[in-house]
């Protein structure tokens, strides 16, 4: 398998980071009403948590886990793996200062093992009726990165993380249609959120077909129920496209930080929507795209900064592409000098 080209590089180098940014830049407006056209937004952390100033959730804390178990070129669809997954989940979640209303009632009710979150999960699936909330959609940029070169592997991978803690469909659905994205943004350097509808099961493609046509016809303010999978990738969606990132011609100066202004100006779960957005913006238009102020700030759990992002999707791309085994490439220094 060949090694990827130097602008494939540095896209996928960039999704990690390009997701942290929008999850920090999203926390000081959290779960508000939608902001006017043109307000200013700034990562100056806050909130209703008091992050600080860069400080990302427990979206992109959720993301590292697998990050890692990719850079070490472990199996995500090993059940051993997924066990030090959740382990590791279970343990963030004992001291996060948010985990979520659907995550925190899976992992603070089971052994830290995948078929006990599991069962937990499916059980909180049973008793409320749904389990789409927005909280696996995010960790699946990982596993996009691990499975650049096998979109199968990929949507496989993106389903089954998902079903640890989130068992229904819409919630995995949206997990294989953002991954595919991804890989999709980061070799082709298109975006397209489509690309990934024919590994939907046969009764799913029409439905996210008009589900995402109806994001690239709304604003992302229309989508007020932003904690469902569903309505956040709409959300992210919509502004990505009204930020006129997919038009021909497009270049990278602004549209990153354009598209994650409107989706914070949507309101509701900004920051979940605002990472969906950057992760796959950033697989488009590599590390450049990103504010150097943004990438200078951003850190989170567990004692991590933005070029320690950066690091683990090179290492976990660069292994899963080149093949285990492969001979150890340092990450290209004009990459780290981004983010220094």
């Amino acid at each position: 398998m060949p090694h990827l080209t130097a602008e494939q590089h540095d896209r996928s180098a960039a999704v990690l980071l390009g997701l942290a940014c929008g999850d920090a830049l999203g926390t000081s407006y959290e779960f508000g009403a939608p902001l006017p056209e043109g307000s200013p937004v700034s990562m100056q952390g806050g909130g209703w948590v008091n992050w600080a100033p860069g400080e990302w959730t427990n979206d992109t804390s959720m993301v590292v886990p697998i990050a890692l178990a990719a850079a070490a070129g472990r199996d995500l669809l090993d059940e051993s793996v997924l066990d030090d997954i959740v382990a590791q989940w279970v343990e963030w979640a004992k001291s996060a200062p948010y985990v979520g209303i659907q995550l925190g009632a899976v992992l603070s009710r089971t052994e830290p093992m995948a078929a006990a979150v599991r069962l937990v999960a499916r059980r909180h699936h049973d008793r409320d009726g749904r389990s789409a909330g927005n909280g696996s959609l995010l960790r699946t940029a990982a596993v996009a990165l691990a499975c650049l070169d096998d979109p199968a592997t990929l949507a496989e991978a993106a389903r089954t993380i998902s079903g640890l803690t989130h068992y229904e469909r819409d919630a995995g659905d949206a997990c294989v249609l953002w991954g595919l994205a991804i890989r999709h943004a980061v070799l082709e350097g298109e975006l397209d959120l489509r690309i990934g509808l024919g590994a939907l099961p046969a009764d799913r493609g029409d439905l996210w077909s008009a589900r995402l046509g109806e994001a690239e016809r709304k604003r992302p303010s229309e989508f007020p129920r932003n904690r469902w999978s569903v309505q956040a990738l709409q959300g992210a969606w919509s502004s990505i496209t009204h930020a006129g990132a997919t038009e021909a011609g497009a270049t990278d100066a602004g549209q990153f930080r354009l598209a994650l202004e409107a989706a914070v100006r949507g309101g509701g779960d900004t920051g979940s929507v605002a990472a969906i957005a950057g992760g796959l913006l950033a697989a488009r238009w590599g590390m450049a795209a990103i504010p150097g102020p943004w990438r200078r700030i951003v850190h989170g759990w567990p004692g991590l900064r933005g070029a320690d992002l950066v690091r683990l999707a090179v290492v976990a791309t660069r292994d899963r592409w080149a093949g285990r085994g492969a001979e150890t490439r340092t990450v290209p220094l004009r990459v780290l000098r981004l983010v220094s």
